[in-house]
């Protein structure tokens, strides 16, 4: 079970990478944002620096999460692999608060918009280190 859950951990941390990366690029190139059912021109109407303050928005965003998924399989590919127990707490103390975050828009905006990726993101870890629970059993040093 060991290997399936660094191979499932691994595959969360590289799409969330490239996730993260295809957010980067809304954010950079495209300008063809929206924001539930209304595009990001429509929004701003003719305020470019709204369209501009918006686009920064998303790509800070997106810069977080990516050095959150770089740093994940950092740890995933490296002591969590090699079995080592502070990974295991590590991993999913990382992905709570990313997820308790994400899911706080629910109760404090008001909107589900965007939570479900939220509740992906701790399902699939915790599922991944559930497959390697026996690794906390271990008696230490």
């Amino acid at each position: 079970m060991r290997i399936a859950s660094w191979v499932l951990l691994t595959l969360v941390g590289a799409l969330n990478l490239l996730g993260s990366l295809g957010s980067t690029w809304v954010a950079y190139q495209t300008g063809q944002d929206q924001f539930g059912k209304v595009a990001l021109s429509e929004l701003t109407a003719g305020r470019p620096e709204v369209a501009t303050t918006l686009r920064a928005r998303r790509a800070t965003a997106a810069a977080w999460s990516a050095g959150f998924a770089t740093l994940f399989l950092f740890v995933v590919l490296g002591p969590y692999r090699r079995g080592d127990v502070w990974a295991w707490w590590a991993l999913l103390a990382g992905a709570l608060v990313v997820s308790l975050i994400y899911l706080a828009r629910i109760p404090l905006l008001g909107t589900t918009a965007g939570a479900a990726a939220g509740g992906i993101l701790i399902g699939a870890v915790v599922v991944g280190l559930l497959l390697d629970v026996r690794r906390l059993l271990k008696p230490g040093p």
